[in-house]
């Protein structure tokens, strides 16, 4: 009985072990071929750092936002300084206080009426900002402190950045100013920094804080005295000798502030309000929110050939909009190459670290990619049969699907335009306007497009023949996009309408400037063919990007959980095709007010 059983069992045994190594079987031959990408074949073998990239996306959030500029900016042109404003803050403690500040500071701070009334408004209504700004120092404010301390300039000064810019170096001013200087075209040409299509270095932090700290220099060698200097920064030179004639010949900024520009008689004020604020910001409960990396946790590297932020992404895994807020001077998301000039990029060092060990690889696979998508246009354009231009007209707006703006002091219509995700011309349209001029207080109807989907190629990795027979074997059809310029139109406003770039647009259609007239056909893509059936999938494998997710579209339904430092703008750059405008019709929002944990309904 025992021998039987025994038996009983090692049958058992061996019948699960063929069962185990048949099902083992099964699933080797089951497992599919998994075909890398050119791009993951390069990455494969490159040398790995083992040091973490501390950027998080919150902190990129913050240093793009533009809201904390906007609301900074009004502030300081629009505050009554004669207005007494209700916020707890004893008269002789503030005196104290700015008395302390004046004996270690070369600024004349003096108490008086107005300084006290905006740093009280700055209190109640602006902490938050605050909160983030003291965020954002951590990364600026030692570049300012090193380019000051090499002209001698008070350290002080950085605190001018914040009132010029909110410490934003994309901040563009409706005057057109530009980066965390507020340089104009003129101004950053007379102090060498290059504007061209490719680079803006106004918004460079290294170089615009350099040219700003050798103006202060030139004109404290002129007044002999900052707040005057800080005077002239503001409203010119010119306007402070004006003043100083017309009080007498008075030479201190507090006897001769009645004569300035009335928005200079603030920006003084506004600027050691700030001062005051980051001296005693624990005192009035400001906490300063994290900062991820402080500048000298980066570094930068020459590169040697053009390359794009998308190619350097794809290569180190790192998010584009990390690259471009590293990078603000370059326009087009592009390091250039110019002959006998060297180019920088900054990126986290860890990264420096992996391009630095991985050189020759990354610019292989740069020209491979570059080459590729050039000979792919071609190929396109080859194959496609010949049709007639299409002229993309805007579609018809329903009168009862529009929503109102009453236009506030300090608007205008390029921010009109880009807080609602739409256009000039469109705002211009919908409202009968003949120029650019809008009136505080008038109510402007606005209603956000979607834009026309559009079929695009996907990319084949793969010789003329491979795309020929895949022609053959597939339906396909020819889509040639033109667009008749409109009043108000750009070549900015036209590629952002259809999500291409300035450059792109300028190739296509010949441009040696930014300058179009009125009513040209500009060519947006050329006849690219469609495939409407899916081609084989040993030829789509091949892709560089066949592996990346569709990006999401408002055809998803989804709920959106509201995380700290989120905006409705920068929540609806997730979604591609959906506007602010959208996002409040579905959630039942009438302002812009959102908080952390907030659900919101996407498509809802």
């Amino acid at each position: 009985m025992i021998v039987k059983k025994l038996s009983l069992v090692v049958s058992a045994f061996f019948s699960l072990a063929v069962c185990a190594q048949e099902t083992a079987k099964a699933d080797v031959e089951l497992k599919p071929e998994v075909k890398l990408s050119y791009l993951d074949s390069i990455k494969s073998t490159f040398k790995k750092n083992d040091l973490a990239t501390k950027v998080d996306s919150l902190w990129m959030n913050e240093l793009v936002s533009l809201d904390i500029y906007d609301d900074l900016t009004k502030d300081i042109q629009t505050i009554n300084k004669d207005v007494t404003v209700d916020e707890e803050l004893p008269t002789e403690l503030l005196k104290q206080r700015l008395a302390a500040m004046n004996q270690k500071s070369p600024f004349e701070i003096q108490y008086n009426q107005g300084l006290e009334n905006i740093i009280k408004s700055f209190l109640k209504n602006r902490k938050k900002s605050f909160s983030r700004l003291m965020a954002l120092s951590e990364y600026y404010f030692p570049i300012f402190e090193d380019a000051f301390a090499k002209q001698n300039v008070p350290l002080e000064i950085k605190y001018l950045a914040v009132v010029e810019s909110a410490l934003n170096p994309k901040a563009v001013s409706k005057m057109g100013a530009t980066g965390l200087w507020q340089f104009m075209y003129g101004t950053g040409k007379q102090y060498a920094l290059k504007i061209d299509s490719y680079i803006d270095e106004r918004s460079d932090p290294l170089k615009a804080t350099a040219a700003a700290s050798e103006y202060m220099t030139k004109m404290f060698n002129i007044f002999g005295d900052w707040e005057l200097v800080l005077a002239s920064y503001n409203s010119g030179p010119g306007n402070v000798t004006k003043a100083i004639r017309r009080s007498g010949g008075k030479t201190k900024y507090w006897d001769i502030r009645n004569y300035l520009p009335k928005e200079t008689q603030g920006y003084v004020p506004a600027f050691l309000a700030t001062m005051y604020l980051f001296e005693y910001h624990k005192e009035h409960g400001i906490n300063p929110e994290r900062a991820v990396v402080k500048n000298f946790e980066t570094d930068t590297i020459a590169v040697k050939n053009q390359m794009s932020f998308k190619q350097i992404a794809d290569l180190l895994d790192m998010p584009q909009s990390q690259i471009q807020l590293l990078n603000p001077s370059y326009k087009m998301g592009v390091v250039p190459f110019y002959q006998g000039e060297q180019h920088f990029i900054r990126l986290p060092k860890d990264k420096v670290a992996t391009f630095v060990s991985n050189e020759d690889q990354i610019y292989a696979y740069v020209k491979h990619d570059t080459e590729f998508r050039a000979t792919s246009s071609r190929l396109a354009v080859k194959y496609a049969p010949k049709a007639k231009p299409a002229v993309a007209k805007p579609a018809a707006v329903e009168s009862g699907d529009f929503e109102f703006y009453k236009v506030r002091k300090g608007d205008n219509l390029g921010a009109i335009a880009s807080k609602y995700n739409v256009s000039i011309s469109e705002l211009k349209k919908w409202n009968n306007l003949k120029t650019n001029a809008v009136a505080i207080g008038r109510s402007l109807k606005i209603k956000s497009e979607e834009e026309v989907p559009v079929k695009t190629t996907p990319i084949i990795d793969r010789k003329e023949e491979a795309i020929a027979s895949a022609d053959e074997k597939n339906k396909s059809t020819a889509v040639d996009m033109d667009y008749v310029v409109v009043a108000g139109d750009n070549l900015g406003s036209i590629a952002k309408k259809f999500g291409t770039t300035i450059a792109e647009l300028k190739e296509l259609n010949n441009l040696t400037s930014n300058n179009i007239g009125l009513g040209k056909t500009l060519i947006i893509s050329k006849a690219a063919i469609v495939i409407e059936e899916p081609v084989s999938t040993a030829i789509a494998s091949n892709s560089v990007d066949s592996f990346k997710k569709k990006a999401p579209s408002k055809n998803v339904s989804e709920d959106y959980y509201v995380k700290k430092g989120d905006s409705l703008y920068s929540i609806s750059k997730k979604y591609p095709g959906v506007t602010i405008s959208d996002i409040k019709k579905w959630n039942g929002i009438k302002d812009e007010d959102i908080k952390p944990g907030m659900k919101l309904k996407i498509n809802g």
